[in-house]
């Protein structure tokens, strides 16, 4: 249940962020325009005046003002920037490696691993053809 719930949230946010809730606003007002003119007319004529920019009604008129209004307020001002840069340095990339720290040094407790390995034949065997 909390994925969902949490995955719900989260597309909600989105959509909000997004400005997309008044393209679901704007639809609603197409499909209430479109039931509405289709008892009067045909459906082909209802479709033409539903999107004609002459007929629209209180909600595409609100659509329209706050798509506006929302554009103008996302617009950059005179004192703030156009574009915001990003510059990433490079750097040389450091590895640490305790053997090199450890060099002529021993551990107590501890010895080295090749002396718990055999000594390795000299010369090594060659193969038979």
């Amino acid at each position: 249940m909390r994925p969902k719930l949490s995955l719900v949230v989260t597309l909600f946010a989105w959509l909000l962020a997004t400005g997309s809730h008044w393209d679901l606003v704007q639809t609603y007002a197409w499909g209430t325009m479109i039931a509405e003119y289709s008892r009067e007319m045909s459906f082909t004529a209802a479709v033409k005046k539903t999107f004609s920019p002459e007929t629209m009604c209180h909600l595409c008129h609100a659509v329209a003002d706050a798509k506006s209004s929302e554009s103008d307020s996302a617009t950059p001002g005179p004192k703030s920037p156009g574009k915001i840069l990003l510059v990433c340095v490079a750097t040389r990339a450091e590895f640490f490696d305790p053997a090199l720290q450890c060099v002529g040094r021993v551990c107590a407790g501890s010895s080295p691993a090749s002396l718990d390995r055999a000594v390795p034949a000299l010369p090594p065997p060659r193969a038979s053809v």
